[in-house]
């Protein structure tokens, strides 16, 4: 499903591409910015190609590049329908590229895209309880923090709970 570019003072949401698999496995690759997703941290850039191909094709996926201004992407960001009304949001950055306010930027475009043209009434992210960098983020975007589910993944890291936050329309 092809996502349509997204703009804000500062950043271009761009449709993510396969060719973003190069400039995408600086944060992919980064055993730090990566530790938290639910596969341990890729090890060849094909297996980040392969990750952006796989993730494309799933159905209801909306996923962008983070770009400065339309250029080489500093990090990725999917918002996933996965079920009438109802949407799912992840995000990841090169770690150069943080705290610059363009993971900020980017999850307030998508929010309003998912809210706006697709229709949303909820959107949801299922954070590791670890990863208070990413809880923070979407706390400042207005999501609530809704509860804990325990055991919820098992990942590289063993089993590990979800901090469930959502954000509602208005």
């Amino acid at each position: 499903m092809s996502a349509p570019t997204l703009q804000a003072p500062g950043a271009t949401l761009r449709p993510l591409e396969l060719a973003d698999a190069e400039a995408l496995y600086a944060a992919h690759s980064d055993e730090e910015t990566h530790h938290y997703w639910s596969s341990p941290a890729h090890k060849s850039i094909e297996q980040t190609r392969t990750y952006i191909a796989d993730t494309l094709t799933l159905p209801g996926a909306h996923v962008w590049a983070i770009t400065e201004s339309g250029g080489e992407a500093l990090g990725r960001i999917g918002l996933f329908v996965v079920r009438d009304g109802v949407g799912e949001i992840g995000i990841i950055m090169r770690r150069e590229a943080t705290g610059r306010g363009l993971a900020s930027k980017a999850l307030t475009l998508v929010v309003a895209h998912g809210f706006g043209p697709l229709g949303l009434h909820r959107i949801a992210a299922d954070i590791d309880p670890d990863n208070t960098s990413s809880i923070s983020l979407f706390l400042r975007a207005g999501f609530e923090r809704e509860g804990l589910l325990r055991g919820n993944w098992k990942t590289h890291l063993g089993i590990r709970d979800s901090v469930i936050m959502a954000k509602l329309r208005d």
